[in-house]
């Protein structure tokens, strides 16, 4: 792979000339929808001169709001290879905050699947020069005056914006992250740094493009280095992953904690409870158990599986400690969006249990207002990688972004002798006890999920107290009881087993004094973290 990247027009010029014939792009599935990297060249130019005839100029914003499929990059790389700038939205996406993207981002054109279509409202699609459905790369809609032929493109400079994420996190309202090419590029490198991978690879994804951690590492990484990457055009469920992993065989894939821990979990768990043997081998010859596991675990993913990455939040250590010993590649990493997004990695059995590995390639750390007593520090980021700012947004750009370059990420973290980094939780979720000492409840809620049946955990604080908010595995509880007396007796026995199970393994200062039992699922981010800030004082929001 080329190492000396500067822009996305130089990435889609070398990718789609160097391996021009090797095969780009994929549906799982489906005959239809596949490119070679020279077809793929053909059909961005193609879109791009489509967009040039309906007015859409170098800087302009283009919209692209659609589940993932090969389009998606042919709409991304159609805007971005020719100056233009993309904003990628993602597909759970609320009306309200559908029209705050497109209306904050001041967007002159859309590619939206037709699935989706719907949920644009009428008012901002009239306004909109022209709209391409991402199925087939069709237009929906144009408006006849926009039909001009006068727009221009452009050879995209390193610091010009590429991309446009709009991410609220975890903990509040939508900012719109300004990454330019030289920060994309620099992820690039670093992932090729971290992991090389090579025209042969194949890629699955099952992470949202419209986030940057499948964007830039499943997305452009892999285009760069001329894999193969395959699209689901289904939700990953057990059913629709297993035939796509046994049929495909993949070598790479990205993925977020909860998607192995379930794995580990409702598979690799009860599998060894219910056999004897498994249970005698755990007890007497543990190293073979976890040998037979893991050749097993990895015969699940097709058996090529070389780099199996992990991020977005923190991994269970008791999932972390099985995947070790059972040799199974994984890798874990840290970032955000606003370094579009990697920050630290540890590659495949160069992990440490706990921690997030060293600083990326070209990615300067360093830890801000150390307490001295436990040696945590912010997180403070530097590099190529690091984004110009919050769009229309000076008063949070300032905040979190020095003159000199350093970002500031919210995250606190320890640092050990051999320059791994270890994610304690961030600033805003810190919970600070009756004496002073801060509490992190993202390291309550690991206990928590290790307790049997339970799918999920948050705690919070609510007058004065820890709380802790438990949603089960849905074959757990029956909520459409018979028999309402058993059923509650059931959930306060539950409740009670949670309290002393997780009391008896945390500090003094960490216990929790109530469990409260969630009918629905936690409401999340794209790559699966809980929204923390809808769960204030422990009240469940209305997701209507």
């Amino acid at each position: 792979m080329k190492h000396d990247f500067q822009t996305l027009a130089e990435v889609f010029s070398y990718a789609t000339s160097k391996y021009a014939k090797r095969p780009a792009y994929g549906i799982v599935g489906e005959k239809g929808g596949r490119y070679n990297y020279a077809e793929f060249k053909d059909c961005c130019r193609r879109i791009s001169r489509l967009l040039s005839n309906f007015g859409i100029n170098p800087n302009d914003k283009v919209a692209i709001f659609s589940q993932n499929m090969p389009n998606w990059a042919i709409a991304f790389f159609s805007v971005t290879a020719f100056g233009r700038i993309a904003v990628p939205m993602l597909t759970e996406l609320s009306e309200n905050e559908i029209r705050n993207i497109l209306t904050h981002s001041e967007t002159k054109a859309m590619f939206v699947s037709r699935r989706l279509f719907p949920k644009i409202p009428k008012d901002l699609l009239d306004k909109m020069h022209i709209v391409i459905a991402t199925d087939d790369l069709s237009i929906l809609q144009a408006e006849d005056s926009a039909y001009t032929c006068d727009g221009r493109i452009k050879a995209p400079q390193p610091d010009d914006l590429a991309c446009l994420i709009y991410t609220s996190g975890t903990t509040g309202s939508a900012k719109g992250v300004m990454l330019t090419h030289r920060n994309f590029c620099a992820n690039i490198l670093a992932a090729w740094k971290a992991q090389p991978v090579f025209r042969h690879d194949v890629f699955l994804s099952i992470l949202p493009l419209a986030h940057t951690y499948e964007m830039s590492i499943g997305m452009l990484y892999a285009f760069a280095t001329g894999a193969m990457t395959w699209y689901m055009n289904r939700p990953p469920t057990a059913s629709v992953l297993l035939p796509a992993l046994k049929s495909l065989r993949p070598t790479v894939m990205l993925s977020v904690p909860l998607v192995i821990e379930k794995i580990y979990r409702n598979s690799i768990v009860p599998t060894i409870e219910k056999s004897r043997f498994l249970r005698s081998l755990k007890k007497s010859f543990p190293r073979l158990l976890y040998w037979l596991v893991g050749m097993k675990l990895k015969g699940t993913f097709g058996g090529r599986i070389k780099f199996f990455g992990i991020g977005g939040a923190k991994l269970d250590a008791e999932v972390e400690d099985f995947l070790g010993k059972a040799a199974f590649p994984y890798a874990i990493g840290y970032g955000m969006t606003e370094v579009a997004p990697l920050i630290c990695n540890a590659s495949p059995y160069k992990t440490h249990l706990g921690t997030t590995g060293i600083h990326a390639h070209g990615v300067q750390i360093r830890l801000e207002n150390i307490n001295p007593a436990t040696g945590e520090g912010e997180i403070v980021v530097k590099g190529d990688a690091v984004m110009m700012g919050y769009y229309k947004d000076y008063r949070r750009t300032r905040e979190v972004l020095s003159d000199d370059g350093w970002f500031h990420t919210g995250d606190l973290a320890t640092l050990d002798k051999k320059g791994r980094y270890s994610i304690k939780g961030r600033l805003g979720s810190v919970i600070i006890g009756p004496s002073g000492e801060n509490i992190y409840p993202e390291e309550i809620e690991s206990v928590i999920n290790n307790f049997r049946d339970v799918n999920e955990s948050l705690v919070v604080e609510k007058d004065g107290h820890l709380i802790a908010l438990v949603h089960f595995n849905d074959d757990v509880l029956d909520w459409n009881y018979d028999n309402q007396d058993k059923f509650l007796e059931d959930l306060e026995k539950r409740k009670a087993e949670i309290l002393d199970f997780v009391n008896s393994k945390v500090n003094r200062n960490s216990r929790i004094k109530e469990v409260q039992i969630e009918q629905e699922p936690f409401i999340k981010t794209a790559t699966l973290k809980i929204r923390r800030f809808l769960y204030k004082d422990g009240k469940s929001p209305d997701k209507k």
